[in-house]
């Protein structure tokens, strides 16, 4: 049963005709269009013939940068067809696979993604690949694309069509990239008024993950002025990680709203529950729910999710991204200030259904201090894994591959020297069988040396158990101890 009053409401859709036309005389297209527009449910559903409008029966995969956006886009479109995931429209991620025999739309995070290329570089089966979100720069994201343009420059130049979505105004460079045609759609967003709302003044700036408590003090006192002065919809709240988000919510226990939290490691149920706005229907539309709530939100909320009901945005003004610590070798995460095009996509979440508000907890005159974009994280990241992916691609050097920013010499050659440590190069910089056993496990090539040697040391289960609990931030009440935390 299709939707179709949903479906005529997304403004994405006329520009199908546009992007059809793309794909028939290029092969590829970039797809622009502002959050809420549709770009990520409607069209994999008309490209794939799902909509009853006479289009060819297709597969399309849809790559989405985290998990939650992947769930989320995969349960929409069902809901859209009336159906639940795993039948017309599945979703695949780390650890949860929801696909039948029918399916013709799966959406995939970019993780997913890079292991089916590295297991078959020529996606049999699949006749669109499109590539949500590009404009967040992720790593994965841009080596899947990438390889994709490979494929389809060499093997598959005729039968594999590409799409990049994005949500910025960096589409003439993906364009170029991709030798296609840019397709724009329009937004249908409300006026949103940004008020400044400043911190006193001693407050520390981030260091590593450390946020100031001073900070998170003042974000919480926004919020609850801005349930004071906003009379109506919801409050979404950005913090740059789960930690601040705990220690906000204690601060927010007596507002008259339901505090929720929303960020990658929280239960998929709990999930679902911010994302569906309290209605049982699954539409997002906030029917059967009463009283006001507070999101607490990473930075997943910024572009690739839609959280029904916000009429306000409240911004910590932060952001988590992905540093090389060259003195240890590893990468790592730090708090950084939100980018002015990230801090423009967070406010817009206010006036996606009507006029909202967005306060800023940093000074107008700040404005023009901060970066315009976030940094790509092949430019600042630990390269290790992508050096490791690029080799087994055949390209070690990735001196080939389509990539909007060619990788720093110097973290490129640091990257090499860690896989030839771990036994995933030889000396002569060639993938190892080792190496390529690594590059499938789908961790860091140190957790994936570390699984495979412990796994014949001390067992598969026990060491699948330990590096699991090191491939991710394990929760807080774990404690620092890791191996507490592993009888945990």
């Amino acid at each position: 049963m299709l939707r179709d009053a949903q479906l005529a409401q997304l403004p994405i859709a006329e520009a199908l005709p546009r992007l059809r036309e793309a794909l028939a005389s290029h092969g590829s297209a970039v797809v622009h269009a502002p959050p809420g527009t549709g770009k990520t449910t409607l069209l994999p559903l008309a490209l794939s013939g799902l909509l009853a409008d006479g289009a060819p029966a297709r597969r399309v995969l849809v790559a989405e940068p985290r998990r939650m956006a992947a769930r989320s886009a995969a349960r929409r479109m069902a809901w859209l067809l009336g159906e639940e995931p795993g039948g017309s429209v599945g979703f695949t991620v780390r650890g949860e696979r929801r696909v039948g025999p029918a399916t013709r739309v799966e959406v995939v995070t970019t993780g997913v993604l890079l292991q089916r290329l590295q297991r078959d570089q020529e996606l049999p089966g699949v006749d669109v690949v499109l590539m949500d979100e590009c404009h967040e720069r992720h790593l994965d994201a841009d080596t899947a694309l990438a390889f994709l343009l490979d494929v389809r420059a060499t093997l598959r130049p005729d039968d594999l069509s590409v799409i990049a979505a994005s949500a910025t105004q960096d589409s003439a460079a993906w364009a170029r990239l991709l030798s296609a045609p840019v397709v724009r759609g329009r937004g249908t967003s409300h006026p949103v008024e940004v008020r400044y709302a400043p911190p006193p003044a001693g407050v520390r700036p981030p260091h590593g993950t450390w946020v100031d408590p001073a900070l998170l003090r003042h974000v919480a006192a926004t919020v609850r002025r801005a349930l004071r002065e906003v009379p109506a919809g919801d409050v979404l709240c950005f913090l740059p990680g789960v930690g601040e988000i705990g220690r906000v919510a204690a601060l927010l226990r007596d507002v008259d709203a339901q505090v929720f939290p929303l960020h990658g490691r929280a239960p998929a149920r709990a999930q679902d529950e911010v994302l569906r706005g309290g209605d049982s229907d699954g539409s997002g539309n906030g029917g059967g729910r009463t009283g006001r709530r507070v999101i607490l939100a990473t930075a997943v909320a910024e572009s690739s999710l839609t959280v029904p009901g916000v009429r306000v945005v409240v911004d910590a003004g932060l952001a988590r991204e992905p540093r090389m610590d060259h003195a240890r070798g590893l990468g790592s995460l730090t708090t950084v200030r939100v980018s002015r095009a990230g801090a423009e996509q967070r406010r817009g979440r206010a006036g996606r259904e009507a006029p909202g508000v967005a306060y800023a907890c940093w000074a107008e005159a700040e404005e023009t201090g901060r970066p315009r974009e976030p940094a790509p994280q092949i430019a600042v990241a630990d390269l290790t894994a992508f050096a490791l992916q690029a080799a087994c691609w055949g390209d070690p050097e990735a001196g080939r591959l389509a990539l909007l920013d060619a990788p720093p010499a110097g973290a490129m050659s640091a990257a090499r020297e860690t896989l030839r440590a771990v036994g995933a190069l030889d000396a002569a910089g060639r993938v190892t069988d080792r190496g390529r056993r690594m590059a499938r496990i789908g961790v860091h090539p140190r957790l994936a040396r570390a699984l495979l040697d412990g796994a014949a040391a001390v067992g598969s289960e026990l060491a699948c158990e330990t590096v699991a609990l090191l491939s991710e931030e394990p929760p807080r009440e774990y404690g620092d101890d890791a191996a507490e935390a592993l009888r945990r």
